[in-house]
């Protein structure tokens, strides 16, 4: 799954210890965005798109770590 760079700084800042936790701190977030913040949630319904497409094992590779 190809993730873009700010799905994977979104994923990084919502990151628990499993996927299914991960998946429900993002929804958790986006129940509380303002009607104004369309554009984070069209990234926040992107990145948990994607999320809800891959398994533990492809969850834990993800690289979150910024490159320098």
């Amino acid at each position: 799954m190809d993730f873009t760079h700010e799905e994977l700084q979104l994923i990084a800042i919502y990151k628990s210890d499993s996927l299914p936790e991960t998946i429900a701190a993002i929804r958790a977030m986006r129940a509380v965005l303002e009607p104004d913040e369309t554009d984070l949630l069209n990234l926040t319904n992107s990145a948990l798109a994607k999320l809800e497409q891959i398994d533990e094992e492809s969850f834990v590779e993800l690289d979150l770590i910024p490159e320098e």
